[in-house]
């Protein structure tokens, strides 16, 4: 049996984008991390939180062309 997917968090693959997120904020808020390059910190978090956006606005849409191109978007991202 197959569990239906019903919003987006149901995603297993919106989760793991979140966890990464959380990952790349702590990290990036830790002293190992180059601690004056605030515009470097800006943009890893602002890109790490892109993906799971991506995928939400992306389901919102609920027909499988839409979703796709913003899979893609959240996929380019994390590469």
């Amino acid at each position: 049996m197959t569990a239906k997917i019903i919003s987006f968090e149901d995603l297993i693959i919106w989760q793991k984008a979140q966890d990464l997120a959380v990952k790349i904020y702590h990290l990036a808020d830790t002293n190992k991390f180059i601690s004056k390059d605030f515009s470097l910190k800006d943009q890893l978090k602002s890109a790490a939180i892109s993906i799971s956006d991506n995928i939400a606005e992306g389901f919102e849409y609920n027909n499988n062309p839409d979703f796709h191109l913003f899979f893609a978007n959240s996929k380019r991202l994390m590469w």
